[in-house]
């Protein structure tokens, strides 16, 4: 072998120190511009050989295992087995890396190349791997070099951890950003279950909110089918590829399909996250499609209703890193407030169903489906109000079944059924747009025509009739049917409800009895005189059969608002014609002599309540009124007395009320009669005080205790100035008599102020609360 010449071996001694230079230069130029770990290794161990100075660089990890193994991160250079050779074998890299200095090997023979490791070390302490450097020229790696060289491994490895924390660093910025994107869609769900009216809106707003709020790309709910396929049904989904469930086998099975984190999250109970769909194996039936769509993780969130999943939330993300514990932990909170709000509109439905179910047991036949006499009479009332406004009359026509019982002893009550079903959809063929058909009772129908007079009404009955006359065939039998149908209008055969029932209910059994089948209320003397004595009779038997209703009002105080008593009221609840108002037959019963009975039933009725009152803890006295007849009643104090005894009533648990006009039909035996009453220890009331003609010097000669203002003047107070004088007037006579005052009418705030402004003690009226059942009044009080 030819030697080199001295000269040629003098040049490359003053050639390498540049080089030398140069490749540190390009090495901390690649250290500065690299932004990632990967291309920083691969960038300076380029930069290294590029320079000319070596002819192979190489950097290796290690781990902490004993001996340490060597893992190649990035090589460069024209023989890379030579490099490949160095980390097989790895001996100097290895011992370099125990003692945590550089190490060279020089050539040892002839074609050798020297070898330099240094240690990747961060601040002296943190180790990460090592640099290899090789190089075939002699002299290479004296200590300048090397410790230059040491300082470029230094940077190096500084670099990367500088990397390494950055990369920390970001992934906890995106993670931080995630978690705020879920707790955004947490607070979006939120008012979704405040806002959402049904389960269906529920679902399809929370799909919406995940999307729109919370950035996600697709949200969909789906519920778990328990079918042979163990199938998923999806019940709403939005985002823009919404499409993406089209054709797809959803189940919840523990099959191939069922691998899904939505198939998962139902049979397990617990969210199910794939975070890389692209090569995820448990998704190859649709995964090159989610990957073409975006899609790069999905989650899958069990809704637990009643301790049992009933179907899933599913989420898909475009970031890989989505749906890490955190941001996991939020959407599964509201997975949980989804589930929480199904569950609450379930049971809200169910509510809303069981008060339809009630409503429509209170309002409607079950056998017919028709309305029944409640709803008629709510229907009424509404059509009368619209009558009186626009100045238009309507007809009631009353239809009853004849011979109906004995269709039903002959035929039995599942065939009388079915006649009464196919009258009702006969007649239902027949009604006009606003009419209303209703069932009453067993065998009697209604037929509501607003904005009708009495020739359509007519019409409309007799084609009622004609319906008949096509027999009816239950279980085969050939049944011929005949009607009565009675008529009633408004305004001519009465203004309220209860009268044109009433008055129809007349005319049909004028009908029945004149085999007319159709009649129409003549309000005829005769037929009134009948209808009235049917109606003492009904009322002497309601009575006796205990059929009327304790209703109070209350009053109070107008000073403190506190409850200080209640009047009692009597009403009627006929079980055909409904609730009787009490004008109907209160004169009736003065008339008849029914009026003592009917007063003592009050008194009973009355005291039983206190007696039930006192038992609940509220000690308040009601008022009962007493009549002309009453005072005139020889048996009056005995039954009052009789009364007290056997409920145990002291006096301060009645009063009495007294009209001024009934005061002035005997005023000296009511004088009498109320004096003794008095004696018993009773308070008593004048009432509808001003419609009278009772002087002041009688008045003051009364053992009573308060004054009633008549309604008529209280109601009209704000819009008649002599009604107002009236009441002030009345207001200082009756102080200066030392008389309480009771103001009765009080409908509205305005009234209630104007008496508290004028010194009335008490009030009374729908301002305050219209009459109520007496079983209703101790809730009424307790919430008031």
């Amino acid at each position: 072998m030819n030697a080199i010449p001295s000269s040629s071996i003098d040049a490359m001694r003053v050639a390498r120190p540049v080089r030398a230079m140069h490749a540190l230069g390009l090495a901390y130029r690649a250290i500065l511009q690299a932004n990632g770990e990967d291309e920083l290794l691969q960038a300076v161990c380029l930069a290294l050989v590029e320079s000319g100075a070596y002819t192979q660089a190489g950097i290796w990890y290690t781990d902490e295992g004993e001996p340490p193994s060597l893992h190649p991160m990035a090589q460069a250079g024209s023989q890379p087995d030579q490099v490949v050779s160095a980390s097989r074998d790895g001996q100097l890299a290895i011992e370099a890396i125990r003692c945590g200095r550089p190490l060279v090997a020089l050539p040892g023979g002839a074609g050798a190349v020297a070898e330099c490791v240094f240690p990747l070390l961060v601040w002296g302490e943190t180790l990460l791997g090592c640099l290899v450097l090789y190089s075939p020229e002699a002299g290479v790696f004296d200590q300048t070099e090397t410790e230059l060289l040491g300082d470029v491994a230094d940077s190096l490895a500084t670099r990367i951890q500088a990397l390494r924390a950055h990369a920390v660093l970001a992934h906890k910025s995106d993670h931080l950003l995630l978690v705020q994107r879920a707790l955004r869609t947490l607070s979006a769900g939120n008012r979704v279950l405040l806002r959402a009216q049904d389960e269906a809106q529920l679902l399809s707003e929370m799909c919406r909110s995940i999307v729109e709020v919370g950035g996600y790309c697709l949200a969909w709910v789906g519920y778990a089918i328990d079918d042979e396929e163990q199938s998923i049904r999806p019940m709403a989904i939005y985002g823009e590829h919404r499409d993406m469930l089209d054709g797809l086998r959803l189940t919840w099975g523990d099959n191939a399909y069922g691998q899904t984190p939505s198939g998962q999250a139902i049979r397990s109970g617990q969210a199910s996250v794939r975070r890389h769909i692209a090569t995820d194996p448990g998704l190859y039936f649709y995964r090159e499609e989610a990957v073409r769509r975006g899609f790069a993780a999905i989650s899958g969130f069990p809704l637990v209703v009643d301790g049992k999943p009933i179907g899933c939330l599913t989420i898909f993300a475009g970031e890989e890193a989505a749906f890490e514990d955190r941001e996991l932990s939020v959407l599964g909170e509201m997975a949980e407030d989804l589930a929480f709000g199904i569950a609450t509109a379930r049971a809200r439905e169910k509510h809303a169903e069981a008060e339809r179910t009630i409503e429509r047991m209170a309002y409607y036949d079950s056998l017919t489906e028709l309305p029944n006499r409640a709803s008629l009479k709510a229907r009424l009332s509404e059509a009368i109000e619209a009558a009186r406004q626009q100045h238009c009359s309507l007809a009631l026509l009353m239809l009853n079944i004849d011979r109906f019982r004995e269709i039903n002893e002959v035929l039995g009550y599942h065939e009388g059924d079915n006649i009464l079903i196919e009258t009702a959809q006969r007649l239902q063929t027949l009604l006009g747009p606003g009419c209303m058909l209703a069932r009453l009772a067993v065998d009697e129908f209604a037929v509501l025509m607003p904005m009708a007079d009495a020739e359509q009404a007519m019409d409309m009955a007799r084609q009622m009739a004609a319906t008949f006359s096509e027999p009816f065939e239950p279980a085969g039998v050939r049944v011929e049917i005949r009607v009565s149908i009675g008529i009633a209008l408004y305004p001519g055969h009465g203004e309220e409800p209860s009268q044109l029932i009433l008055h129809a209910d007349a005319a049909m059994y004028q009908a029945k009895r004149q085999r007319s089948d159709i009649a129409l209320y003549s309000g005829s003397p005769e037929s009134d005189n009948r209808r009235r004595l049917l109606l003492i009779a009904e009322l002497r038997r309601a009575i006796e059969d205990n059929q009327l209703l304790l209703y109070c009002q209350p009053k109070a105080d107008m000073r403190s608002g506190r409850i200080c008593g209640a009047e009692a009221l009597v009403r009627w609840q006929h079980p055909e014609h409904g609730l009787i108002p009490p004008d109907q037959f209160i004169p009736l019963a003065e008339q008849t002599g029914l009026i003592n009975p009917l007063t003592y039933w009050v008194l009973n009725a009355a005291m039983r309540q206190c007696y039930d009152w006192r038992g609940a803890g509220l000690d308040i006295p009601l008022a009962v009124n007493l009549s002309a007849r009453n005072l005139q009643d020889p048996r009056l104090l005995d039954r009052i007395a009789g009364l007290s005894a056997t409920w145990g009533a002291s006096p301060d648990s009645l009063q009495f009320e007294l009209t001024e006009s009934t005061l002035m039909d005997d005023p000296e035996g009511a004088l009498d009669i109320l004096q003794r009453i008095k004696q018993m220890g009773f308070r008593l009331y004048v009432d509808d005080y001003g419609t009278g003609y009772s002087s002041l010097s009688y008045l003051k000669r009364l053992p009573i205790d308060s004054l009633k203002i008549d309604k008529s003047f209280v109601m009209s107070m704000p819009e008649e100035r002599d009604s107002y004088a009236i009441v002030r007037s009345t207001i200082e006579m009756s102080h200066n008599l030392n008389l309480e005052v009771v103001a009765e009418g009080a409908a509205s705030q305005q009234i209630w102020a104007q008496l508290t402004a004028l010194g009335a003690d008490v009030g009374q009226g729908s301002y305050l609360s219209n009459p109520m059942p007496a079983e209703q009044f101790l809730g009424w009080h307790g919430g008031h």
